[in-house]
């Protein structure tokens, strides 16, 4: 499968559960894939690098994922060979009080890069209708009866609404968003689960309330399913990613980051004549010193 086949434009419906969590149906080489990754990192850092020069585009990334996924250490060795000082990296947790007085976009609109800027989404808007639809907490929002008082389904049809415009508006104000799902198997979560308990070091990632979330696999894989179904799109795209093995995970990822950098085609500005002119009198003085 080649990139593409992992692509959800909202051209049509798709299944989770068809979609892959290792590299298994893709016959790959890992020692291959090691290097293209390496390749794309590379070009990834030539390209954000005129991305930042020009000023003209930014790109946004949401990373989106069930517990224990890898989005941490998928952003760590995927983005090291970038200039820190053109990305920016916001992880969202619970909104606190101040961020619950106001619209659910409100945080996320102010941790927009600055176009020119590579952002990226540790967990996001999606998370107010993944963890809020799962445990109903729409119910206690302390809002007007008119928006809460009402079905959960179409509580969260809205939202979607809202989410595919907010990002049609980023598109429009010269944005590339693009969306990754990171797709772990159950099994897979298990066993780094364990590994956070077993292993010393890791102790600090595991909490005993992942366990309650692991409980509702199939209701967070449900609401997965309609959250990429109901917002996926052409100028937002999502793509769903194997997640088992983090070698071919973080391949996919660069692949996914270097495509949109391409369609962008960003490029180093073209100083004007006198601009061209002032250079070239500077590098004389600093000849003749």
């Amino acid at each position: 499968m080649g990139i593409s086949s992992y692509k959800v434009d909202g051209s049509e419906k798709v299944k989770l559960n068809s979609f892959p969590t290792d590299s298994k149906s893709d016959k790959v080489d890992k020692e291959e894939i090691i290097k293209k990754t390496e390749k794309n990192l590379k070009e990834m850092g030539i390209l954000q690098e005129r991305l930042y020069a020009e000023g003209k585009e930014g790109l946004l990334i949401v990373l989106q994922a069930i517990d224990a996924a890898g989005k941490d250490s998928t952003i760590k060795h995927v983005m090291s060979g970038v200039n820190p000082q053109g990305v920016d990296v916001v992880s969202f947790k619970s909104p606190n009080s101040e961020e619950l007085s106001h619209d659910f976009l409100w945080r996320i609109v102010k941790a927009l890069p600055a176009r020119g800027k590579i952002g990226i989404f540790n967990r996001s808007h999606y998370e107010d209708v993944l963890v809020v639809q799962v445990h109903e907490l729409n119910k206690n929002y302390k809002m007007a009866s008119r928006v809460v008082d009402m079905d959960s389904k179409e509580f969260f049809k809205k939202r979607y609404k809202h989410i595919k415009n907010f990002e049609e508006y980023l598109y429009d104000n010269s944005y590339r968003v693009v969306k990754i799902f990171l797709n772990v198997s159950k099994e897979e979560q298990k066993k780094r689960f364990l590994e956070r308990i077993d292993n010393q070091e890791k102790n600090w990632k595991f909490e005993s309330g992942d366990l309650k979330e692991r409980a509702l696999w199939d209701e967070y894989h449900k609401v997965f399913e309609d959250m990429i179904n109901k917002t996926a799109a052409k100028e937002a795209p999502w793509y769903v990613l194997p997640a088992d093995q983090k070698w071919y995970t973080r391949y996919l990822v660069s692949e996914v980051i270097v495509r949109a950098l391409r369609d962008i085609d960003p490029q180093y500005p073209e100083m004007p004549e006198e601009e061209k002119e002032l250079l070239a009198q500077c590098r004389e003085t600093l000849i003749n010193e």
